[in-house]
This record gives structure tokens, sequence and C-alpha cells, in this order.
């Protein structure tokens, strides 16, 4: 027999945290877990203490975190907020070539007339536009980091992610050594990272020094250029177990509920990628907590359930805002970004031990009984109880909350639209109730003695008001033979063997 599975440490859940940053930059996963040990060499190399060493650590593991905050403010600049992140890495944040960037990257993706217009706005004042964009980044990159506990140090560093040495950045104008150290080793770590994937060791030690002096510390470009190929995991190397081998606090376990309060943190902050998703995780989880003790769910299940919901949608963040932000029909290559999301969210998950049971839940919450849904296309027994509950509860409060094709459902619409989806098949019937009822709905009378589902009830109606199978076929857009079957069931089911034993019996349950 196999004890319980004990919660995870504190840096796998961020190492996992850093896994759904790597997915908004457009970054291979584990770009950041491979910056923070480049840090970590540079940190010693510097002759950093052991204070300091930890603050470059997670500065380096989780310093875009600001990012998906404001990716609604990149769309509304760039279009694809992801891609245009993922190029600018390839960019010195200075001077000509950067204006080149920054015009090449307006609206990228719109039709040519908005492009005009937003490049327009933006030249009129470029710095002041940009300088709000970076400011907001920061006061959100600082207030994550304390929403997860991170500490003083590493929220004040973190402020000055877009700030230069020659201080021609953003948004103070901070230059030198008013730049913490912890910075300056993080700044060089993550955009080496990067080259070094494109164009070798050389080609990072190249950039290094191009930008020594005026992005980058030249005693920090020094430390790298000295040994560069020291500093880089070794191709068989796993960043991940090289990442948390080095991590300050490598053997801090969380207990239970300090883990709960880090993944409603990792919600939270999920749900600030787009506006109208703010308190989305939250609600999920809460209802999705409550309809699984209305279920009879076990205790452990329970809890996976509330965990998944606070979870669900790390993977939105690999899904530019240019596609969540759509007031219009997606074209079929966004609906594909769209239906990854669940994807990007087990692939995140599955790397923090002890959070495969909810990683398994938290990646079906858009899959349906009917096999219709996403993205693997399971039904009917591949799918459990938790997921199937997990799937009603986002059907239901997505529903109560805006989008920018539609205004949010009144509940009793929601409630509707939740029933349909259950009388189609793609949802459970007992989930669907149970989040109904949590969610302060009177539960539907109850048509379906004998177990019909409402389906079989609906035919069962059409059957009493004496129409043929070739006739119920037509009105629900049914093949004969599905009416036909689901009729047999239905008279199996009801004891009847004719139509006028199941007209009877559809009157006296109301159904005619």
């Amino acid at each position: 027999m196999t004890g319980p599975i004990p919660p995870p440490r504190r840096v796998e859940v961020l190492a996992g945290l850093s896994v759904a940053i790597d997915l908004g930059l457009g970054q291979p996963a584990e770009h950041m877990l491979r910056s923070s040990v480049i840090a970590g060499g540079l940190a010693d190399r510097l002759g950093l203490d052991a204070e300091q060493k930890a603050t470059v650590y997670y500065t380096t593991l989780l310093m875009w975190i600001g990012c998906h905050a404001d990716s609604q403010e990149y769309a509304r600049w760039f279009g694809d907020d992801i891609s245009v992140r993922r190029e600018a890495y390839l960019v010195d944040w200075s001077g000509v070539p950067y204006l080149k960037f920054l015009l090449g990257n307006v609206a990228r993706g719109e039709p040519l007339g908005q492009r005009v217009r937003v490049m327009a706005t933006l030249m009129r004042d470029a710095r002041g536009q940009l300088g709000t964009l970076i400011h907001s980044h920061c006061a959100s990159a600082a207030a994550l980091a304390r929403h997860l506990g991170l500490g003083p140090d590493v929220e004040r560093t973190l402020a000055h992610t877009f700030e230069r040495f020659d201080g021609g950045g953003l948004p103070c104008g901070a230059s030198g050594e008013d730049i913490p150290i912890e910075m300056r080793i993080a700044q060089l770590a993550d955009v080496a990272e990067v080259h070094q994937r494109m164009y070798g060791v050389q080609g990072a030690v190249a950039m290094a020094r191009s930008r020594r002096g005026g992005h980058l510390d030249p005693r920090v470009v020094d430390a790298f250029t000295a040994d560069a190929p020291a500093l880089f995991p070794g191709a068989a190397d796993d960043p991940w177990e090289c990442a948390l081998s080095i991590a300050p606090d490598s053997e801090v376990r969380l207990d239970e509920s300090r883990l709960d309060d880090l993944l409603t943190a990792i919600g939270d902050f999920v749900d600030l990628k787009c506006p109208f998703t703010l308190g989305h995780s939250r609600q999920v989880a809460a209802l999705a907590s409550a309809a699984a003790v209305e279920l009879g769910l076990t205790d452990e299940d329970v809890v996976a359930v509330r965990r998944a919901g606070h979870l669900h949608d790390v993977g939105r963040i690999g899904v530019s805002n240019q596609v969540w932000s759509k007031p219009a029909e997606l074209t079929a290559s966004e609906w594909e970004r769209v239906r990854m999301h669940p994807y990007l969210t087990d692939r995140v998950l599955t790397r923090i031990p002890g959070l495969a049971h909810v990683a398994a839940i938290a990646r079906a919450h858009h899959e349906h009984l009917d096999g219709s849904g996403y993205p693997l296309g399971l039904a009917g027994t591949a799918l459990g109880r938790p997921e199937r509950l997990l799937a009603a509860v986002v059907a239901y409060q997505s529903a109560v909350e805006p989008r920018p094709y539609r205004e949010a459902l009144s509940p009793d619409a929601a409630a509707a639209r939740l029933r349909e989806r259950v009388a189609r098949g793609a949802l459970d019937a007992d989930c669907a109730e149970a989040v109904l009822k949590v969610a302060g709905h009177a539960p539907v009378r109850t048509r379906r003695a004998g177990d019909l589902t409402p389906r079989e009830a609906e035919i069962l109606g059409l059957v009493a008001r004496g129409l043929s199978n070739r006739d119920i076929a037509a009105r629900l857009v049914l093949s004969e033979k599905t009416v036909r079957n689901h009729v047999e069931r239905t008279y199996s089911k009801i004891g009847a063997t004719n139509r006028v034993g199941a007209s009877l019996y559809a009157l006296r349950q109301g159904l005619s």
C-alpha cells in the first residue's frame, strides 16, 4: 500500500509557474528555469551573499510574471502579444533598431487601416505610451510577487525589469548601481539563454558584448564572457532538476493550507491575463468544491476538483490576447489555438509533483460526454465524475461572465444553457444539477422516472402527441434510426410495449 502523496515543495510549484510564464513569452518550456541556472552561476562569480543569491534566483525565475497582467495592453498596441515578446529578445531596446522593431510590430496581424491608426496614436508619444505600459507591468509584477509570498527583496528588484544600465530604460530611467545587482544579473541571464539556444554560446557572448554598457552592466558581462560555456546547463542535463537543485529553499515543503494559498494565487495571476476573466478561477473553484460535496465525492476528489478549479486556465497564458479579445467569430487557426489551452494547462501542471490528479481534471474542463469537446475529444467512461463536474462548472461560470463577443448571461439564462447542453449529451446531468443547486437555482421537476435522459423524455413527449419516428426525426434533426433507438430504450425503461402505454406514462409524468 502506498501512503498519501505529500504536497509538493514550494519551489516546485513556483517552477511550474515559471513554465507557464514561458508560454506567454513565446519561449520553450523551461526557458526561465535555464535562465535561473545561468544567473546562479553569475551570482557565484560575482561573490554575492546567500541572501542576494536567493533574490537572484527568484527574480530570474519569475522576472516576467508581470507580462501576463498587461497582455491586454500589449495586444492593444502590438496585436499578437506573445509574438512581439518572443521577437523582442533579439533586439536591443534602444535607438533606431528598436524603433524599427516597434513600427514593424504595431497592431501586428490587424488590417492595414487599423495598423495605421494605432501607429499614428503610438508615435504621437511613443515613450510616454510605452512608459505607461511598462509602469503598469512593474507595478503588476511587484504586486504578484507579494501575492505569491516572494518577499520584499524580489518585489523591489522586479520593479527594475525594463531599466537599462545606461539609464535609457523605463519607467524611471534608473542607471548603473541604482539598478539592483540581482536584476542586472537576471537581465543578462534571460537574454543569454535565448541567444545561446538560437545561436550557440558564441552568439550569446556576441550579444552580451554588443550590449555591454548599454542594456547590460559591464561587470556582469565580463563575468559572463570569462567562461560562458560553463554557465549553461549541459545538453544532457534536465533544466528542471538543475534549477531546483540550486534553489535557496529547495527542501521547504508546503503543507496543505499553504499549497492551497499558493494555487489560489496562481489562479488569480492567470485570470489577470484578460480583464473579463478577473475572479473566474476563484468562482470556478468555489462552485466546483460545493458541487462536489453535493454529489458526495470523496474528500480527496473534493480537494482535487477545487484545486483544478483554481488552475484549469493556466494554459490560457500561452494563447495571445489577440485571440481571447476578438469580438467576432474566430478563424479556424485561431480556434485551434484556443483548443490548445487545456493541453498547455496539463503540460504545466504535470511537471509539479503531487498534482497529477489535479492536472488530469483541469485538462478535461472542455471535454464533453459525447466526444465533441477538446483537446482530446474524450467521451463517456473516459471522463470520471470530477472531470465531468469541472466541465459543468466552467460552462456555467463562463456563461455568467461577459466575453468580448457577448454580454454576460443572466443566471437563469446560464442555467438554461447548461441544461440544454445536458439535453444534447455534452454534459453530465447529475453534475449540472449539482452545480445549479449550489449556484442557487431551484432544481427542475424531474420527469425521468425510470431514469430517462432529457432526450428520451423529450422524445417520449412527442410520441405521446402522436408523432411518428420520421416526424420526430425531422423535428429534432436526428436520423430516424436514432429516434427508433431512443424510443426502444425508453419503452424498456418505463415498462411500455407500445405507444398507448408510452402515452399513458407520459400523461402521468406531465411529458405530453
